[in-house]
């Protein structure tokens, strides 16, 4: 499965940036933008772990054609996999990032150690703030882990 495991790859390195600026950035640069940052790359990495699963129903002969837009890869990979509770939890996490950066943003005490982005959903209010974004982080390595499991039949070390 070269393909998938090109996915995985880039979604490493991709967990690695993240990683950057949780620690490294935030640190420094404590802004609603570096955590919008931090978010887009979460968001990218699940891309690329959808792509990776994708890839590997394809090999499989379970798909024939990739879908183009991410929303439609997501549902597929739904479909492909409609009894793995985890996996479909990781999915709605993906879709819960993607709904809090297309939605209008408050900042909350930028340039201090509580740093807070905050979004109006329709029933609730999600803050996001270094403490999250340090949970959220460790919830996407978990993912990429199982994601990777999933393919390869193993989990990664670090």
């Amino acid at each position: 499965m070269p393909y998938a495991n090109e996915y995985l790859l880039e979604a490493r390195e991709e967990l690695k940036r993240l990683e950057h600026i949780i620690y490294v950035s935030l640190k420094y640069t404590r802004t609603v933008d570096v955590i919008r940052n931090a978010l887009n790359r979460m968001i990218d990495m699940f891309d690329l772990l959808i792509e990776a699963l994708l890839e590997k129903a394809k090999e499989e002969g379970k798909l024939s054609l990739l879908p183009k837009s991410p929303a439609f890869r997501a549902t597929k990979v739904r479909e492909l996999y409609p009894e793995d509770a985890r996996l479909l939890g990781y999915l709605d996490f993906y879709a819960f990032l993607k709904n809090i950066l297309k939605l209008p943003a408050q900042k909350r005490e930028e340039f201090r150690r509580h740093v807070t982005l905050i979004v109006e959903l329709e029933n609730s209010t999600a803050e996001v703030n270094i403490d999250n974004l340090v949970n959220c982080e460790r919830y996407v390595h978990s993912c990429l882990k199982y994601i990777r499991q999933l393919i390869e039949g193993q989990i990664e070390e670090d």
